[in-house]
């Protein structure tokens, strides 16, 4: 049973995850509409209707807005990935971790496609969403390296993890392109079945 001071907490955080999301999502729709370029924070901030300070304490910059919260692992999903030790499947716990980072977004195909889109088209958001991916790329080698031991070398981490942001966009172009509408971590079981099978 939680406590008042939890439920505080969590109706705190849940309407600062909504408030989060939704100035992402205008941010978004502006560059969809206007391009990055084509709009001030102060736009972003009536469009979501935010305060310019509300505005700049959830996101300091447009770049942060559009791309929105950073993927994060969260600390149940990393003891879990350490507590099975280096005997486990490597594979399927990275898969594991994967998951749960997906879970953790609540991201819908109509999210995914539009900021797949803004990505693409706009060359400065993508290398800063490849920054956000190399940032926890290296907290992901890291907790493998601690896990496996000194033995495994910081390339074959590197190699796993890599292999973990293949099967993801491979993953993605199914869930956007999926006629029965499947989840996301349908299509990802899916990517690493293939990657298995190839790998084998």
């Amino acid at each position: 049973m939680h406590s008042m001071g939890e439920s505080a907490i969590t109706r705190a955080e849940e309407r600062r995850r909504a408030t989060s999301y939704r100035i992402s999502t205008c941010a978004q729709k502006l560059t969809a509409t206007h391009g990055f370029d084509g709009f001030t924070m102060a736009d972003l901030a009536e469009s979501a209707d935010v305060s310019r300070r509300t505005l700049f304490n959830y996101y300091p910059s447009k770049t942060d807005a559009v791309l929105g919260l950073p993927p994060t692992l969260s600390d149940d999903s990393l003891e879990q990935f350490r507590s099975r030790g280096a005997g486990s499947s490597l594979l399927q716990d990275l898969s594991d971790l994967g998951n749960d980072l997906l879970n953790a977004q609540e991201l819908n195909r109509e999210d995914l496609a539009r900021a797949r889109g803004i990505l693409l088209e706009n060359p400065r958001l993508l290398a800063a969403a490849h920054d956000r991916f190399l940032g926890l790329s290296a907290q992901i080698v890291e907790e493998i390296r601690d896990r496996e031991g000194a033995a495994f070398d910081a390339q074959r981490a590197q190699v796993a993890v890599r292999l973990l942001g293949a099967m993801f966009d491979a993953a993605l172009d199914s869930f956007l392109t999926d006629p029965q509408e499947r989840p996301l971590a349908d299509a990802y079981d899916d990517a690493l079945r293939a990657a298995r099978q190839l790998l084998a």
